[in-house]
């Protein structure tokens, strides 16, 4: 149990979430079942609000005492995003990340959530309806990929490699318009880029020790909290762009995630030169 709230429970309750709201509306949305919010690619589905609430609803009755932030709470009422850092205890979820992927037919969303206890991060969970597991993590307590029948695989970051033959993910859209070219021409110095425009399926394919980098720029707490944690617990070092800890009520400032200390240091020289 982590402060008040038992992550497994947690964990279950998205689980149930999805099997429930979000599955049975993978590629059968019907007209009106998908908005668009900021932009044409930021949306939101039927699947994400009613996967929210009822996520909601039921952490509020377990731990009435927590704070609940979720990604369609706070685009309905943005204040609640500045309670996060006063907060005694708090429950972070996203219902869908990857909406853009699952609005599509894509088959690589996930399900997220993250507690956090007096403005520190002390768990997180990525589910995965489609593969019906989680990665998850306690503070202190490694990163793990645990499945409904028990099953649990303790996770660890791959080995650190050279520049050259580095694989990894970066979210380049949100970078600033005039460094977008620059570090998308730095890229080339690494052996692949991709994006799966979905931290949570991002997250857990760095847990794994699959690839040698993540990179964000934008930082929403329930995008980027929870894979940090887990990210942290398999063995990585994360960071802000200016070397700093990522903390829970940063919204900027970049954040660079390596297998270790060096290859950060070396990313961030060559690659991330923001």
């Amino acid at each position: 149990m982590t402060s008040t709230v038992d992550v497994t429970v947690l964990a279950d309750l998205l689980r149930r979430a999805a099997k429930a709201e979000i599955l049975p509306r993978f590629r059968r949305l019907g007209q009106g079942d998908v908005r668009a919010k900021s932009e044409a690619t930021d949306l939101v589905t039927e699947a994400d609000e009613q996967a929210e609430r009822m996520i909601k609803a039921e952490a509020q009755r377990l731990w009435p005492s927590a704070l609940f932030l979720g990604e369609e709470s706070v685009a309905a009422e943005p204040d609640l995003l500045y309670g996060l850092e006063d907060a005694d205890l708090a429950i972070v979820v996203d219902p869908v990340d990857g909406t853009f992927n699952f609005a599509s037919g894509i088959p690589a969303f996930g399900v997220m959530a993250s507690v956090v206890s007096a403005g520190e991060t002390v768990a997180g969970i990525i589910y995965d309806p489609m593969g019906d597991d989680w990665v998850m993590a306690e503070k202190g307590g490694g990163a793990w990929l645990r499945r409904p029948d028990g099953e649990a695989q303790r996770l660890a970051v791959a080995d650190p490699v050279a520049l050259d033959q580095m694989v990894g993910m970066a979210s380049t859209g949100y970078l600033p318009q005039e460094k977008r070219a620059e570090i998308l021409g730095n890229l080339a110095k690494v052996r692949f880029l991709t994006n799966y425009r979905c931290a949570a399926q991002e997250y857990r394919t760095f847990a794994g020790g699959h690839v040698h980098y993540l990179m964000y720029n934008k930082l929403m707490p329930w995008d980027h909290l929870a894979g940090t944690l887990i990210s942290q617990e398999a063995g990585a070092y994360a960071a802000r762009f200016d070397g700093s800890p990522y903390q829970p009520h940063h919204l900027d400032g970049g954040l660079l995630i390596a297998p270790d200390k060096a290859s950060w240091n070396v990313l961030r020289r060559e690659v991330f030169t923001v």
